[in-house]
């Protein structure tokens, strides 16, 4: 049976690892089974290099649901990445508090807060695709390469280009709705396994629910 407590699940590849074993920030969260890819960088240092602007003064959440393959140079931008745009101007006044004479606890108005990102269970974000603070991409979302999304992605949706904009859905209405009532990716691993091959069938009336 799987192991969910490895780094590498796959012998002999340090380039791939289960992305949950190396988190260590408190702010983000990722499931079981959701895999990292990397053959650029060391994917275990993928908070430092993909996960940016991420600054515990925001207190903005990362979290990423189970069985999500995220491909190399993926990265999720945060909300301190952002300006102000109500201002009159752009220029971050509060986070030079000291050279203006401000409060420094003000400092995260130097940016719009958009909120946390959030990814949905079984999603697959394709290489160098850009996640903006307060997306939420839904369970079984697809993200083409290099892709930048700025709006939430529904369920099943494939998105691509930039602005990422809908391609098209993965499955008819009937199928998404059955899907996202079964919540496979929440089955034991032994229910799992017994469906390996139907799940990959692309099937859904193969499923043993």
């Amino acid at each position: 049976m799987a192991d969910t407590a490895k780094v590498y699940p796959r012998t002999g590849d340090t380039q791939t690892i289960y992305l949950k074993n190396v988190i260590t920030n408190a702010n983000i969260e990722v499931g079981d089974y959701t895999m990292y890819n990397d053959f650029v960088k060391d994917p275990i240092k993928f908070e430092q290099n993909n996960v940016l602007y991420h600054y515990p003064v925001n207190h903005d959440r990362l979290i990423i649901g189970k069985f999500c393959s995220i491909a190399c140079g993926t990265k999720f931008l945060f909300n301190s990445a952002n300006h102000a745009l109500d201002s009159l101007s752009t220029y971050p006044f509060p986070l030079f508090s000291e050279e203006w004479g401000l409060k420094p606890k003000n400092v995260a108005e130097s940016w719009d807060n958009k909120g946390d990102i959030i990814i949905g269970n079984d999603v697959w974000i394709g290489f160098e695709a850009v996640i903006l603070a307060g997306v939420t991409i839904g369970d079984g979302a697809i993200v083409g390469a290099r892709a930048v999304v700025t709006k939430d992605v529904a369920p099943y949706t494939i998105v691509g280009g930039v602005p990422a904009k809908p391609i098209r859905k993965r499955f008819d209405a009937q199928t998404i709705k059955a899907l996202l009532e079964i919540r496979w990716w929440d089955w034991d691993e032994d229910k799992i396994a017994q469906n390996i091959e139907a799940i990959k069938s692309g099937c859904i009336a193969s499923l043993c629910v």
